[in-house]
């Protein structure tokens, strides 16, 4: 039998995609982009699809493989949730559009490549308040879309010899927007990519990648990164570092653990390891990735020189031979480190007050205030060094002259007997979403919505403006001004400014201001700074100097006028690695 298309379903390359109305708003929910990449094409480039008479139907909890994680991420029970056959992606569209096609704005989530799921952000309202598509995407996590192992590379060609399997999922998606968005409304030619810290910094790789040439044309960096590791660390490092305990050498080692006990003198060509890759069922092989500690990371982007160039993401964002060039908006967050040190027991502990027992709601008690700060601004304020300015700088150099930067430092959170949000919380990492988007049901709902984010005219405010400045962005490549006619104006790093931009606040405080901080400033303060003791200095440093980005603690740490031991810094991480869980 075949199907009646309806008033606001669309056929794609990949599809029927059927759409729906809901407070003026159109939605066409989970359509492929690329076909699944299970079974012989797990740890592959994405192919695309040519099914556009197939109807497509909507899927639950189509995320891909991840740890189960309330805060960014899914939940669930087990060493794992999601599945390998998730490169679905949303459209939102306005129902009454003013023009014929109208900008695209193209979303990738957070959660360090490692979580998240696109179904987390709505941003329908910034869709049908400002006149704008939105796409959203799913895309491979963690060792699923990151691997590099010479039984899976050398035996593979073209884009499937890369290491980069979500970043090329993005870029199929684009590919995919490039060809199908005019169906929906969407102008193939005025598409900006935006993201959120694993998402920013994929946006910056997507600024230094050839493959994503002519498939966007302006970006927006939130809270975003530059750190990409080499192919040789991704397999095998010859040094003990974050990503050892998982590189691809040791989690194959463990998978072959048992083959081998049952036949001791089996040595595996790397051609019986690739069979036993490919087959091996997705709880086997992330079973060894679940239990990682907070200080183990795993390999990620990768300078493959196939679709990373080779001298890494930091570098190549220089390189004008090498960069898309389009207007682009980077930012951070003030209190960007207080999302982490706000669980952190080494800072914060919880305190049942008689009102706190009777409820079962403990007090959040901050242990040493002035500690908590001094982490807080010199972490926060090297994120932005590291993610913000020395990437603006780069892409400047490299001939870019339509970048805008900013800060957020918006943090009118409620006081409650509960906590004190606005010390605890502040301008938090990921904070800034809900107020972009106009729905605090992103960081979960009531009552934690309403404790962080409270109704009122500084919230409303800064939301409405950010809205403005995102779409006018989108629409135009400039920002323009706010409400009250302040406007934003570009970053042009020189020696009198190292960064201008943009303080996103409540009315009175939004405006742009400049410094010209850098690492060895900020280590020069930290020297002369009370509020630390010795050690603690030491692995703030450390922190500084290898989060944000590859490890330059090397480079850096000269310049302190003190005197630090880096491995008595690492081993005051691991020690105080327990968090704990609100």
């Amino acid at each position: 039998m075949s199907y009646v298309v309806a008033d606001y379903d669309v056929i794609t390359n990949s599809g029927i995609a059927q759409g729906y109305k809901k407070n003026n708003i159109l939605y066409w929910d989970d359509i492929p982009y690329a076909k699944p990449p299970i079974d012989d094409l797990r740890w592959k480039a994405p192919r695309s699809i040519n099914q556009p008479q197939k109807l497509i139907l909507p899927k639950d909890n189509n995320f891909c493989v991840q740890r189960p994680s309330s805060l960014g991420g899914a939940s669930g029970d087990g060493i794992y949730v999601g599945t390998e056959d998730c490169l679905y992606l949303d459209i939102a569209a306005p129902a009454k559009k003013k023009s014929e096609l109208i900008p695209v704005m193209f979303w990738i989530h957070g959660g360090g490549n490692t979580s998240g799921l696109k179904d987390l952000y709505d941003f329908s309202k910034m869709a049908k308040k400002h006149d704008v598509l939105i796409v959203r995407i799913n895309y491979r996590l963690g060792p699923f879309g990151w691997f590099t192992h010479p039984s899976i590379q050398e035996f593979q060609t073209g884009l499937d010899r890369s290491s980069n399997y979500g970043t090329l999922d993005i870029i199929e998606a684009l590919k995919w927007v490039k060809a199908n968005i005019e169906f929906f409304g969407g102008d193939p030619n005025n598409v900006t990519i935006f993201g959120e810290s694993a998402g920013g910094h994929n946006v910056y790789s997507l600024i230094s990648t050839r493959e994503a040439k002519g498939l966007f044309h302006k970006a927006i960096s939130m809270s975003g990164y530059t750190t990409s590791i080499s192919a040789k660390d991704a397999y095998k490092p010859n040094v003990n570092s974050s990503t050892y305990n998982h590189s691809s050498f040791n989690i194959v080692n463990k998978i072959l653990e048992n083959k081998i006990k049952s036949n001791p003198n089996k040595k595996f060509s790397n051609e019986e390891i690739r069979d036993v890759l490919l087959n091996i069922s997705t709880e086997e092989f992330f079973k060894h990735y679940s239990k990682r500690k907070s200080y183990e990371e795993i390999p990620l982007l990768t300078a493959d020189d196939i679709v990373i160039p080779a001298i890494g993401l930091k570098d190549a964002l220089g390189d004008p031979k090498l960069i898309n060039m389009v207007p682009t908006i980077a930012g951070s967050n003030r209190d960007e480190v207080k999302l982490w040190l706000g669980t952190a027991e080494y800072f914060v502990e919880l305190d049942y007050s008689p009102l706190g027992s009777i409820l079962n709601i403990p007090k959040v008690v901050l242990k040493n205030e002035e500690s908590f700060e001094a982490f807080n601004y010199y972490r926060s304020s090297a994120w932005k060094i590291r993610g913000v300015d020395i990437p603006v700088k780069a892409l400047h150099a490299a001939g870019n002259t339509n970048l805008y930067s900013y800060r957020y430092d918006w943090d009118d959170h409620r006081k409650y007997f509960v906590a004190d949000f606005k010390k605890l919380i502040g301008a938090a990492h990921a904070t800034e979403i809900p107020l972009l988007a106009g729905n605090s049901k992103l960081v979960g709902g009531y009552p934690l919505s309403d404790l962080i984010y409270p109704p009122g005219l500084s919230k409303f405010y800064l939301s409405r403006n950010m809205m403005i400045f995102w779409s006018n962005f989108a629409k135009s490549g400039i920002p323009g001004e706010s409400t009250n006619s302040i406007i934003w104006k570009k970053n042009m790093p020189s020696e009198e400014s190292n960064s201008t931009y943009l303080i996103l606040d409540n009315k009175k405080n939004l405006r742009m201001d400049d410094d010209n901080n850098t690492l060895k400033s900020l280590s020069e303060e930290l020297f002369y700074d009370d509020r630390l003791t010795e050690l603690e200095k030491c692995v703030v440093l450390l922190q500084m100097f290898t989060f944000v980005g590859n490890d330059e603690y090397d480079d850096n740490i000269k310049n302190y006028p003190g005197s630090c031991n880096r491995s008595d810094a690492e081993q005051f991480l691991k020690a105080n690695a327990s968090y704990i869980e609100y």
